[in-house]
C-alpha cells in the first residue's frame, strides 16, 4: 500500500547506493536484491493483512494509521543508527517539502486502509497497481520528464486493466455498495501514492532517504493521533500486539525495499513488486477466506504485464546505450 503506500510504500528513487557521479549503483549481488525485494513485498502484504484484520474489528482508520506509523519508526531508527548515525541521516533543509509529501502520503494511507475495510486484500492490492501508471502521467505533466511512446502504450494498456478490475465494483445499481466505496478509496490511494512519489523525486534532489521516510512516519503519526478526538477503541492486549506488529512490519518492509535497490539494479528488482499479488492471494485466502473476482485477477495480470514490459524495455535501452558508448570509446581509442 505505496508508498507505495497501498498499501505498501512504493520504491523510493535514490534509495540505493550511488556511484561517484551520483547515478544509482548496485553492489553486483542481484539475487540478494531480488530476495530482499520479495521479502519486502511479503512484509508489506502481511502489514496490509494486519490492517484489514484491525479494520474488520471496527478500529477507526485514524487509530490504525497512528500505530502503523509510530511503531514503524523503531526499526527505521535502528537501521539508520546501524548505517552510520541517525542525526546525519535525517538532517533536512526542506521541511516544507517533507510536510507536503507527508500530507499527500497520509491521505493515501488513510484511503488505502479504508479500502481494506471494504474490499478483499487481493482486490485492494491489485487496484493499487494503478499507481505506477499514474506516476508516468504525473512525471510528464508535473516534472516535464520525457516519456517515450512505449511507456505511453504501456500506460494505456495498464489503465484498461484497471478498468477491468474496477468493473465488478462499479456496476450500475451498485452505487453506495461496499464494493463501490472500497474501489473509490483504493483509486484515491493510488492517486495519492503516485503524487507522493513525484514529491519524493523532488525531495531526493537534496534530501537523504532516511529523512524522507522518518519525517513521513512522524507527520503521519501526528495526523493519525489528531483523530483521537473522534473516538478510538481501546484494544485488548492481543489487538495491541497486532498494532505493534503492523507498524514493525511496515518499517521492516521499507528497510528491505531500500536495501534491495542497494544490491540489485532497479530495472531488475522492480518487477518483483508484483509478487504482492501472489502474497495477497495466499494470505487473503488463508486469513480471510477471500479470493479475487475473476475480472480483478485478469485486470491485475494485465497491469502487471504492462509494468514488467516497461521495465524490460528500459533495461534493454540501458544495455544498448552502454554498448554504443563502449563501442564509441573503443573507436576513439
Amino acid at each position: 500500500m505505496a508508498a507505495p503506500v497501498v498499501l505498501p510504500e512504493r520504491p523510493l528513487p535514490g534509495s540505493g547506493a550511488h556511484s561517484a557521479n551520483g547515478r544509482p549503483a548496485s553492489s553486483g549481488r542481484p539475487y540478494l536484491g531480488i530476495g530482499l525485494k520479495v521479502l519486502s513485498a511479503l512484509a508489506f502484504t502481511l502489514m496490509s493483512a494486519g490492517v484489514k484484520g484491525l479494520a474488520d474489528r471496527q478500529f477507526p482508520t485514524g487509530e490504525i494509521v497512528f500505530f502503523r506509523s509510530s511503531f514503524a519508526i523503531l526499526p527505521l531508527l535502528i537501521w539508520l543508527g546501524w548505517q552510520g548515525g541517525i542525526i546525519p541521516a535525517v538532517r533536512t533543509s526542506n521541511l516544507r517539502g517533507h510536510i507536503l509529501r507527508s500530507l499527500i502520503g497520509a491521505c493515501g494511507m488513510f484511503a488505502g486502509f479504508a479500502a481494506l475495510s471494504f474490499l478483499p486484500l487481493s482486490d485492494t492490492v491489485a487496484i493499487g497497481y494503478a499507481s505506477p501508471l499514474l506516476v508516468v502521467v504525473l512525471a510528464a505533466v508535473v516534472l516535464h520528464e520525457r516519456v517515450q511512446a512505449y511507456r505511453w502504450a504501456a500506460v494505456v494498456v495498464g489503465f484498461l486493466g484497471v478498468l477491468i478490475m474496477l468493473a465488478p465494483h462499479l456496476e450500475l445499481g451498485a452505487a453506495g455498495s461496499d464494493g463501490s466505496v472500497g474501489a473509490l478509496f483504493a483509486i484515491l490511494n493510488a492517486v495519492c501514492s503516485a503524487a507522493a512519489t513525484i514529491q519524493v523525486r523532488r525531495l531526493t534532489r537534496t534530501e537523504r532517504t532516511g529523512a524522507i521516510v522518518l519525517y513521513f512516519f512522524l507527520f503521519t503519526s501526528l495526523l493519525g493521533l489528531s483523530t483521537l478526538v473522534l473516538g478510538w477503541h481501546l484494544p485488548t492486549p492481543g489487538e495491541f500486539g497486532m498494532f505493534v506488529l503492523v507498524g514493525i512490519l511496515g518499517g521492516i518492509g521499507q528497510i528491505l525495499l531500500t536495501e534491495s535497490y542497494r544490491y540489485g539494479d532497479a530495472s531488475l528488482v522492480a518487477p518483483f513488486e508484483y509478487t504482492t499479488m501472489l502474497w495477497s492471494l495466499l494470505i487473503g485466502w488463508f486469513m480471510f477466506g477471500q479470493l479475487p473476482q475473476p475480472a480483478v485477477a485478469v485486470g491485475g495480470c494485465i497491469v502487471a504485464a504492462a509494468g514488467v514490459f516497461t521495465v524490460w524495455r528500459e533495461r534493454r535501452l540501458v544495455v544498448e546505450r552502454a554498448r554504443e558508448a563502449a563501442a564509441g570509446g573503443a573507436r576513439a581509442g
